[in-house]
């Protein structure tokens, strides 16, 4: 009961601008004739006495509204920092990282992307991406309009050339880079301290971590590794 009152109330704010026009919306012609006095109706209809909708005090009514404008404001926020927003999205790789735009920027969860493909000078990289630290290091509208093509860089994670054979690995804010001889690389996360195994021979990628293979037209290979984080209560 009390969750569909304060469903109602949310529902109140929404309609009416000011808690007098509220109040107003209540008022009957007949209160009117009777009281003889706008104010004196409010007053009536405020304390419960008369009126068809719910009670609700003006503290309460302007507590509920200035919420519900913060929350506006926010959502409206948060749209234009989406850099997938308003842009119609075709391929299954951008699809995919617009679902995890907002979880990665949120630190609700700290995706890292492998991608095997060619550089612009036609040599085979490959590399392991920490999404959520470009994320904040990069603007990825340019991705996501289909300008760039997102490809591992030697600042990752970690990068290989295969014609170079130039190697490099690098921790990022989220994710230390770790070394084991039977399985390869391995990612530690810094919030949780949990292991991500990217090894495709694995049983699992690691707890809290789910492994997805995407399948692109316009890439080699890709694989996503999504580990949420659990902060500490």
């Amino acid at each position: 009961m009390e969750e569909e009152g304060a469903g109602g109330a949310d529902n109140i704010v929404a309609d009416f601008n000011t808690y007098e026009e509220f109040l107003d919306f209540q008022i009957k012609p007949i209160d009117l004739y009777y009281l003889e006095d706008e104010e004196l109706a409010r007053q009536v209809v405020e304390l419960g006495y008369r009126g068809s909708g719910e009670v609700l005090k003006r503290e309460e009514f302007e507590a509920r509204k200035q919420a519900a404008e913060a929350s506006r404001l926010s959502k409206r926020s948060q749209q234009k920092t989406l850099a997938h927003s308003g842009k119609e999205i075709n391929d299954p790789f951008l699809k995919a990282l617009a679902m995890r735009e907002e979880g990665n920027r949120s630190g609700k969860m700290t995706s890292i992307i492998f991608i095997r493909d060619k550089n612009a000078r036609d040599q085979e990289i490959s590399g392991y991406i920490d999404y959520a630290h470009r994320l904040k290091t990069e603007d990825f509208e340019p991705y996501f309009s289909g300008k760039k093509k997102l490809l591992p860089r030697p600042s990752d994670l970690s990068f290989y050339n295969w014609e170079t054979q130039t190697s490099t690995s690098n921790p990022t804010p989220n994710y230390l880079v770790m070394a084991d001889n039977a399985k390869g690389l391995i990612f530690k996360n810094k919030r949780d301290r949990k292991k991500v195994d990217v090894d495709p021979k694995a049983p699992s990628p690691g707890d809290n971590t789910e492994r997805t293979i995407i399948e692109s037209p316009k890439y080699t290979q890709i694989v996503i590794y999504d580990h949420k984080t659990r902060r500490k209560t």
